[in-house]
């Protein structure tokens, strides 16, 4: 398994200075694609075009990019290893036998004059469809009025990505809540994009239960589950009250240390740990015993 790792990186690294040499130099040679963007349900095959003229011995290569991510699809007209089980190649393209979410992405058609200068190349961009689930928010239950509270909405599986609406009381949360008789009196900023809701800071309005709705274009939209968030007033009487309690639970503290202080009764304690006890313990019969026969023995 290492080993054929090390080999495709090799592979990589060679196809990545050929095409460099080959960009260097201006051919006549023209590349095309039928489908810039293609769009398919996952577990589907799809064929992505790529034509080309003007090469008399033409060499093929295809890469895919998704992210910070580059992989050989094809190398010199011939599926690379990672995917000859589910991929053939053909002069007018490569099709997929069945197509995974995680084959989204851009996949670039190269093809050059094998031993000539001629090199063209074209993208197709590919989007498997993937409908959404069931969203996961995350709300507090309760928020501080004044202060900043923050929901969040999200679903991992939909492709292309979710957009995300948000629902109160279930009517739907505008972008703006100044343009909304029903959410005039909110401060908030929603974005679709990632799903998250901020309320900076938190009014007494703001006070309902909390849904989110995922789509993507693709299959039916999906809502989350209802969770209901109280705006609270800040409790100044419970914080003082705790405040109080601590002082005076400080200062009777205090008081007792400087009481048992003042009556020396730290001192005492402190002569009272300090002196040795001598204990004499009295001579066992036995050894009283065995004392007299010593004594008579010696006289």
């Amino acid at each position: 398994m290492g080993t054929k790792a090390q080999a495709e990186k090799k592979l990589l690294r060679l196809f990545v200075l050929e095409i460099l040499l080959c960009s260097l130099a201006l051919g006549s040679g023209t590349v095309h694609t039928s489908e810039p963007e293609v769009r398919i349900p996952e577990n589907n095959a799809v064929k992505l075009s790529c034509t080309y003229s003007g090469f008399s011995s033409p060499r093929v290569e295809w890469k895919f990019d998704h992210g910070d991510t580059t992989r050989l699809v094809c190398y010199n007209s011939k599926i690379t290893a990672s995917y000859e089980n589910r991929v053939t190649f053909s002069p007018s393209g490569i099709t997929f036998k069945s197509v995974t979410r995680e084959d989204t992405g851009t996949y670039t058609c190269m093809v050059s004059e094998d031993g000539g200068n001629s090199y063209g190349e074209v993208k197709v961009k590919l989007i498997v469809l993937v409908p959404p689930s069931k969203p996961t928010v995350s709300i507090p239950s309760s928020a501080t009025i004044g202060n900043r509270a923050v929901l969040t909405c999200s679903e991992p599986d939909g492709s292309p990505p979710s957009t995300y609406t948000w629902y109160r009381d279930g009517i739907e949360m505008p972008a703006n809540p100044k343009t909304s008789r029903a959410f005039s009196n909110s401060s908030y900023n929603l974005n679709p994009t990632t799903g998250e809701l901020v309320f900076d800071p938190v009014s007494a309005s703001d006070t309902g239960e909390y849904s989110c709705q995922a789509e993507n274009g693709y299959g039916t939209a999906v809502k989350s589950n209802a969770v209901r968030m109280e705006a609270v007033e800040l409790n100044v009487g419970a914080i003082v009250a705790a405040v109080l309690v601590t002082l005076i639970l400080l200062g009777i503290l205090i008081f007792g240390i400087w009481f048992a202080y003042s009556r020396g009764y730290l001192d005492r304690a402190k002569k009272g740990t300090s002196s040795k006890k001598v204990i004499y313990s009295q001579p066992s019969a036995r050894s009283e015993g065995e004392f007299k026969q010593t004594s008579s023995f010696l006289v």
